[in-house]
């Protein structure tokens, strides 16, 4: 029997500690970018969370900010 194929992961939205792995980033540093804007987050109740969506406009930018600074 072949062992079922791993699906990645799909959650729509993250806690602080998820978003650091997933961006392996500090607590400070996550908070640093939220302060200043790069990265976007939602409060639900007292709980803030990180979209996914938000993660990957993270990443778009530090690409784009790469590519910038290469030229």
């Amino acid at each position: 029997m072949t062992p079922a194929p791993t699906t990645p992961d799909t959650k729509d939205l993250y806690r602080i500690p998820e978003a650091m792995r997933r961006l392996s980033l500090s607590r400070s540093v996550i908070y640093e970018q939220i302060r200043t804007g790069r990265l976007r987050t939602v409060k639900q109740g007292r709980t803030r969370l990180v979209p996914a969506s938000a993660v990957a406009d993270y990443i778009a930018l530090l690409e784009r900010e790469t590519l910038k600074g290469a030229a």
